[in-house]
Parts: C-alpha cells; sequence; structure tokens
C-alpha cells in the first residue's frame, strides 16, 4: 500500500483533475449563454452532457472511495485543506453514489436543452413550449431526492445542495416572520408606475451604461486582469477560478438601472471569488460556502453599497457625465429617491429592497409545492398569477413577466431562490456589524472601497468553502443568522426617506 503522503498526493492530483473538468464546463455553460452560435448548441448539449458524466463518475468512483477510506484513517497526519476535502469529498461521494450515471448524464441533457427553450419561450411568451422540459426536470429532481432519502420534507434534500443544514421547518420560520413584517407595508406601497420619471426611461445608450459599470466595478475592487463584464438574457456570474471570474448584465437603453444594478449585483459575487485564499485554487473547496453566502455578497454590493445615499453622493455626477443629458436638471436628491421607491413590481430582478423578500417567498412556497408533488407544472402560471395578486396586488399581462422571468427552475436549480432570501438576511447583519468596525458611509463618499472589500475578505471571501455558512456569520458578527437585522434595515431606510 502506498504510504499516506503518497496517497495525500494522489488524492490532490485527482481533485485537480475534477476541478479541471468542472472549469471547463463553466467555460462551456458561460459561451451558451453569451453568444454562442444557435447551430452550434445542440452539439454543445452533447460534449457538456458527457464531460458531466465524466465528473459525475470521477466522483463515485473506486478511486475516489479508496482515497476517502484510507485517508480517513490518518486524518491527523494530513494537511489542513486535505482534511476539509477528504469530508467534501465524501459528503458528495455518498450523495451521488446513489444517482446512476446515464441518469445523470440524461438529466444534465435535459436541463442544457430547456435553458435554450427557456429563451424562445420567453420570447414568444409561450408556457407550454417549455412546460415538458419542466415536467421532465422535475421527474429527475424527484427521482433524485428519493435516492438521496430525506427526513421531514422532500424539499429539504435541494435545500441542503445549496444551504447545508437549512430545513423547510427553519425556512417556514424565517420566512414567516419576514412575511408577517413585510407584507402590511408592502401592501400599502403604490402598484410600479409604468410612467416612470422621463429621465429613468429617456434613452442611455448601452454602451455608455457599459462605460459606467466598468468605471464603478474598477473601483469596487473587481479585478478586470481575473474578469470580464458581458452581455445576456438573464444576467450571471460564474467562476472558472479566481484567476477567471466572469460576470454579466442586461442593458436596456430605456432603463439604465436593469444594467447598472444588475453589474452591482455580479461584481459582488465575483469580488468572493476573486478573493478565494490562493491555496484553495484547484480544489472543491475554491467556491462559496454556499448559495446564501454568495448572495449577501452580490446583495451587499447591490443594495447596501449602491443604493445607498453616501455612494450616489459621490458617483451621481459621474452617471450624469455618462447619461445623454437626461439627468442633467435631476437633483441628486430626487434622484437617489426614484431608485428607492419602494412599489409592487413584478420583476424579481428589478424589485425594491422593501418588496424583493416578497419576491423570494412567492418563488419558495411554490418550488415547495412543485416539489412535494401538491401541484402540477400544469398549474404553475395560474397558481404564480393568484400568488402575485394575493401577496403584491398586481398580475402579470403575459408570462415573461410572471412565470417565465427566471431561469432557475428551467436550469433545474430548485431549491437555489430561498439563497436569496437567506443571503439578503447574512448582507444586513454584515452590513450591521461592518459598520461597528469602519467609517462605512464615510468611505462610500470619499469613493475608497478598499476597506470594505478588505473587511469582507478577512471575514468572507478568503475561506472559500472551508467553513460552514454557520461559521462564517457567527466568526463575522458574533451572532447566529437574525432576520432583525434585515427588518431594522428597511424600516430605517423607509422612514429616512418618506
Amino acid at each position: 500500500m502506498a504510504s499516506i503522503e503518497c496517497m495525500e498526493k494522489e488524492f490532490m492530483e485527482y481533485v485537480q483533475k475534477m476541478q479541471a473538468y468542472k472549469e471547463t464546463l463553466h467555460l462551456l455553460s458561460w459561451d451558451l449563454r453569451t453568444g454562442a452560435p444557435a447551430k452550434g448548441k445542440k452539439q454543445r448539449f452533447q460534449v457538456i452532457g458527457m464531460l458531466s458524466a465524466e465528473l459525475f463518475h470521477m466522483s463515485v468512483s473506486e478511486e475516489m472511495a479508496a482515497y476517502i477510506a484510507n485517508l480517513s484513517t490518518a486524518v491527523d497526519r494530513l494537511a489542513p485543506t486535505t482534511k476539509i476535502l477528504i469530508k467534501e469529498c465524501q459528503k458528495e461521494y455518498e450523495m451521488n453514489k446513489k444517482i446512476p450515471v446515464d441518469e445523470y448524464q440524461e438529466y444534465t441533457l435535459w436541463q442544457s436543452r430547456s435553458e435554450m427553450v427557456w429563451e424562445q419561450a420567453r420570447i414568444s411568451n409561450d408556457f407550454g413550449l417549455i412546460q415538458p422540459y419542466l415536467e421532465k426536470i422535475l421527474q429527475y429532481k424527484r427521482r433524485f431526492i428519493d435516492y438521496w432519502g430525506y427526513e421531514e420534507n422532500k424539499y429539504d434534500a435541494l435545500l441542503h445542495l445549496y444551504e447545508p443544514g437549512l430545513t423547510v421547518r427553519r425556512l417556514d420560520e424565517v420566512f414567516g416572520r419576514l412575511k408577517q413584517e413585510l407584507l402590511p407595508l408592502v401592501q400599502k406601497f403604490p402598484a410600479a408606475d409604468k410612467n416612470s420619471p422621463s429621465f429613468l426611461t429617456c434613452r442611455f445608450p448601452a454602451e455608455q451604461q457599459k462605460a459606467f459599470c466598468l468605471e464603478i466595478l474598477e473601483k469596487f475592487g473587481f479585478d478586470f486582469e481575473a474578469g470580464r463584464l458581458d452581455e445576456t438574457v438573464h444576467p450571471f456570474a460564474i467562476g472558472l477560478n479566481p484567476g477567471d471570474v466572469r460576470i454579466t448584465t442586461r442593458y436596456d437603453e430605456h432603463d439604465f438601472r436593469v444594467a447598472i444594478f444588475g453589474a452591482f449585483h455580479e461584481a459582488g459575487h465575483a469580488i468572493y471569488e476573486q478573493n478565494i485564499a490562493p491555496a484553495l485554487v484547484g480544489t472543491t473547496v475554491c467556491d462559496g460556502a454556499s448559495m446564501g453566502i454568495h448572495e449577501s455578497q452580490s446583495l451587499f454590493y447591490e443594495n447596501f453599497i449602491g443604493r445607498s445615499r453616501a455612494f450616489w453622493k459621490r458617483n451621481y455626477r459621474l452617471l450624469q457625465t455618462y447619461s445623454s443629458g437626461q439627468l442633467d436638471r435631476v437633483s441628486e436628491d430626487e434622484f437617489y429617491r426614484s431608485i428607492n421607491v419602494p412599489q409592487r413590481s413584478l420583476i424579481r430582478m428589478e424589485a425594491d429592497e422593501w418588496t424583493y423578500p416578497v419576491h423570494i417567498i412567492i418563488r419558495y412556497e411554490i418550488e415547495k409545492a412543485l416539489i412535494n408533488g401538491e401541484l402540477g407544472v400544469e398549474d404553475l402560471p395560474g397558481v404564480w398569477n393568484q400568488k402575485y395578486s394575493e401577496y403584491l396586488q398586481v398580475v402579470p399581462d403575459h408570462h415573461a413577466n410572471g412565470v417565465l422571468q427566471d431561469i432557475h427552475w428551467y436550469s433545474g436549480d430548485f431549491g437555489y431562490f430561498p439563497s436569496y432570501g437567506i443571503g439578503y438576511i447574512c448582507a444586513a447583519q454584515l452590513h450591521h456589524y461592518i459598520k461597528q468596525d469602519l467609517p462605512f458611509e464615510q468611505l462610500l463618499e470619499e469613493g475608497d472601497f478598499q476597506p470594505i472589500k478588505h473587511w469582507l475578505t478577512e471575514r468572507i471571501h478568503r475561506y472559500g468553502k472551508t467553513k460552514t455558512p454557520a461559521e462564517l456569520i457567527m466568526s463575522a458578527t458574533g451572532e447566529s443568522l437574525n432576520p432583525n437585522y434585515l427588518m431594522n434595515y428597511l424600516l430605517d431606510k423607509y422612514k429616512s426617506l418618506y
């Protein structure tokens, strides 16, 4: 038998090979969603399916089983990173071993095809076009849950993929508190006014929006030698490794807020991944601790920085120089209020800070019902409209503003949406505590983002996946997840504006 030292070295090489496959898959996925030729997509799906199956096979192979069995008995002799990797690989092995490789490959093919069909369905406002693909994805998800098993609720198995340790029981409690406190306030807000102030809807050329975004992202600390900004239908960030983290946004020449706040959001994801400790590169723990922690960083940059008065005190004049003159006679205060006005609206990604959690709660309730078989795919548009009518008192006039607006379900990402809510709660908690250590508003007014980025890197970014979400929040703030900070932040901001 090889020595533990030799086996540890071989294990690390094996993990690095897995990461190479994963990086390739991420690059292929990025290309698919940012302009790959339409005629090449069918073959691309086949390639993604084959590579995904190979990566999956490596995670459940006899070699992996041997590494886990032998190295787990000698943890006291292993490097700290190896100890964590063995634990992560064992968790993944035990989950994936229960799923037949051919089924997983079939699932990835349906997943990739579904993403492409979703784009067509959204453009043509045709839910029927995507319905059979979504039904197929749900069949696989339920089958995988049966393989994995669960204790209380089927949906718990999917939550654990994105938020380790989170359960429906706990989430119902947290979201229930937000729903109880937010809904009465939200329902007093006016519906989104289609006749927004003209300066928000006047033409703002996409190239000038992009130039503004690039300048601000660089100020934030986004490293353009380790990343890039591209255009897509549904904004996303994808990290190949800390030296190559790609973000996207969507440009609407008659609503510059879409691109700007989308770019701020995705930059938060990217800054997180660009600042994971170099020692973790090439391993399975060179990633965010959870999607909730990841969303805490994107929402921190989008809302707690990007929608703050202090940020615009510094940067409003800069935005004016990039605009086409529509902001020349608009005061800073008028502009600030316009980007923070609370309104009941249809689009999650364009929602204000107050109504945003309601959008997440709606999705959570729907997908939980879908997974538990309490709701059929054919009923989805009707239930979607009913919940928007009940919670936000607005009803979509077409599916692109309703059930087809997000790509997540059509990519198979069930269990993901709650991470946005958890991330928002985490971001508010981090915001509260960062202000205890730094002159936060003063730094924003001075345009000095480095101390803020450093604070987040030291407490969140550098650890990658070596700490659990609960450990990160506890070490960063001294307490466990607490939704009170989000409610206090929202109420304080609302009172200061109105």
